[in-house]
């Protein structure tokens, strides 16, 4: 029987009303024979249908057939098998499946398991590389770190305009005592010299009446901390460095600054690259800033085009072709495109680098340098983090000059206060009961963010959720762009209200209206739990953080009690007597997952499969 709360049932525009009104009930399909003759094996009754990514073939000509547990098969004469840790290929064309997006898996750090990769050397057979989506399994060493570019010439550079900002007569007025509260009542803290006064309201900023209606059409009241502050110090022209929690208004920080710079710059000629340069550890975060951008510079004819990897490169390099003012990419497709020739960065005057906290952790510091060398010395930097590690400062410091430096709130590490997070000492044995039990307390239909370690651990919890009868989807590194885009869209409307992801979610995702998230692993450092738990209380917002914290997380804990006693959180006595004994009292961990005797776990099917399992007939909610 199913349940009232389940929109997907009513509603016209999910994926199983669209599946049936499209294309009609699912054909029945014979499997392609195996190499050795034999038909695939599939785990759990007959073939599914799969996501809109993989419905039909449509792609390369390919009929593409789901298996709920063990199997998948791709037609034209080939064959796969997944049944574990191995491999299995494919005949006919030659593809190679490795790391998802380009070569090295734009933005999503270290792989250790398979994804698609339809790289420049899928050659005849294929095969599947683990490590971090080298292609075709190759080794490491034939990668992005490898690709030398071109040294650009940087003499005889035209000189260019990047000091704009006019200080409005009502912030003139304003007295240093005036300035030191509001400052002091925002909990900004400034570094640098000739440091202009903040904003207190949108007008004063001195932007273009279009960006002022693009304000007033959004409903924003008043510019935020980062934004007061950080607009009058990128509009002067010089280097920025910009340090705010997430959720803060970083994006429109220096989106703002960079529409007005592109506007004083000579129009760009046949085969320019772009003015504005925004890099962004993940897609997600990338297409998000693109969206952003959208919505300004439809008003103004100012281009943008967004770069990242696990998409076609056709229309991007069409875009890039045609001229685009600001360019948002994730490093990897970034390099690719530069190396190509399809674009190049002698015209880049305005850089950002979004988030660069997170693009170190994710080891893209060569790839960050390569790019930075192909751009002329004396352009404007900022940069934006929640963060700042000392490799970024370091970075920073070989990179930057002159540079304004604003924080908002404190320079350590904190989470924000507007979470009621609660942290459970419990085995791995009891995890996923209690995730049960967590999700009838909560679930009303809002929105709930789950957070797992791996990409293995999180298909295996939406699996087991999904048999369970819950709408849940996953998302992460190992799945292709369109599938990842659908779950994401899925989520945000709501029609599936349960999202398990790795750490590509932790940063840059912004849903308005995530009520709970939850920690089913422990992230593998603090900074991304703060991220994690930062995903609710957006914008103003409560939100709830449940913590699940494990014999094997016992060297976070006095970490984990310092930032909850900052946020005036209720420290658990368990978690107190975890930091003092190291541990020792814990329960041994043990599997995270009660078998269920379905063939569920233990089964290690195809990494995408997990989405495609049909929501069991027992729904909770």
């Amino acid at each position: 029987m199913f349940s009232n709360h389940d929109s997907r049932l009513h509603d016209a525009g999910s994926y199983r009303q669209r599946r049936v009104d499209l294309i009609g009930p699912p054909p029945m399909m014979i499997p392609p024979p195996m190499p050795s003759g034999a038909p695939p094996s599939y785990g759990r009754g007959a073939p599914q249908v799969a996501p809109p990514h993989m419905v039909g073939g449509a792609r390369n000509g390919y009929q593409i057939e789901h298996g709920v547990g063990r199997g998948f098969g791709a037609g034209r004469s080939s064959g796969f098998s997944d049944r574990g840790g191995g491999g299995g290929q494919f005949g006919g064309r030659g593809y190679s499946y490795s790391g998802v997006g380009d070569r090295r898996g734009d933005g999503i750090g270290h792989f250790s398991g398979r994804s698609f990769d339809h790289g420049r050397d899928g050659g005849r057979g294929a095969g599947f590389g683990g490590g971090r989506g080298g292609r075709g399994g190759r080794p490491r060493g034939d990668d992005l770190d490898n690709i030398s570019l071109p040294k650009p010439d940087f003499s005889g550079l035209i000189p260019f305009k990047k000091d704009f900002y006019v200080e409005s007569p009502s912030v003139r007025a304003m007295t240093e005592q005036e300035v030191i509260m509001y400052r002091a009542r925002r909990e900004i803290t400034i570094e640098g010299h000739d440091v202009p006064k903040p904003i207190r309201m949108f007008q004063e900023a001195g932007f273009p009446a279009y960006c002022l209606e693009v304000i007033g059409r959004l409903g924003f009241v008043e510019p935020t901390p980062i934004q007061s502050q950080g607009w009058p110090m990128a509009l002067r022209g010089r280097d920025l460095i910009g340090i705010a929690e997430t959720g803060s208004g970083k994006t429109l920080s220096y989106l703002l600054p960079a529409f007005v710079h592109v506007s004083a710059q000579p129009r760009l000629a046949q085969g320019d690259g772009p003015i504005v340069l925004v890099l962004a550890p993940t897609r997600e975060l990338a297409i998000q800033i693109q969206e952003e951008a959208v919505k300004f510079g439809s008003l103004a004819n100012i281009r943008s085009t967004c770069i990242y990897g696990g998409a076609p490169k056709g229309p991007q390099i069409r875009d890039l072709k045609r001229g685009v003012e600001i360019v948002i990419a994730t490093p990897g497709r970034l390099i690719d495109m530069l190396e190509a020739q399809h674009t190049n960065l002698r015209r880049v005057t305005y850089l950002v680098l979004d988030e660069a906290d997170r693009m170190l952790d994710m080891g893209f510091e060569p790839q960050i340098r390569k790019i930075l060398s192909q751009i002329r010395p004396d352009r404007q930097t900022l940069y934006w983090s929640a963060t700042w590690p000392r490799e970024v400062e370091t970075l920073a410091r070989q990179f930057l000059r002159n540079a304004y430096k604003v924080i908002i709130g404190s320079q350590e590490l904190k989470a924000n206060q507007s979470i009621h997070q609660v942290v459970e000492v419990i085995t791995d044995m009891e995890k996923y009961n209690r995730l049960i039990r967590l999700l009838n307390e909560v679930m009303d239909g809002s929105k709930i963010l789950i957070f797992v370690e791996t990409k293995k651990g999180c298909d295996q919890v939406t699996r087991q959720l999904r048999m369970d009868g819950w709408p849940a989807l996953s998302i992460h590194g190992d799945k292709n762009q369109d599938e990842r885009d659908w779950v994401l869209a899925e989520f945000k409307n709501g029609r599936s209200p349960v999202m398990i992801a790795t750490d590509v979610a932790a940063r840059g995702l912004d849903v308005k209206d995530i009520k709970v998230v939850v920690n089913y692993d422990f992230p593998s450092n603090m900074e991304d739990y703060v991220h994690r738990i930062g995903r609710t209380g957006r914008a103003g917002a409560r939100g709830t953080a449940f913590t699940f914290f494990t014999h094997g997380n016992v060297k976070h804990a006095r970490e984990l009690i310092k930032i909850l006693q900052q946020a005036g959180q209720i420290v658990p006595p368990q978690l107190a007597a975890v930091a003092r004994t190291g541990g020792s009292d814990m329960g041994a961990s043990g599997r995270n997952f009660r078998s269920r005797g379905r063939g569920g776990f233990g089964n290690r099917s195809l990494i995408s499969g997990s989405n495609t399992i049909p929501i069991g007939g027992r729904r909770p909610y």
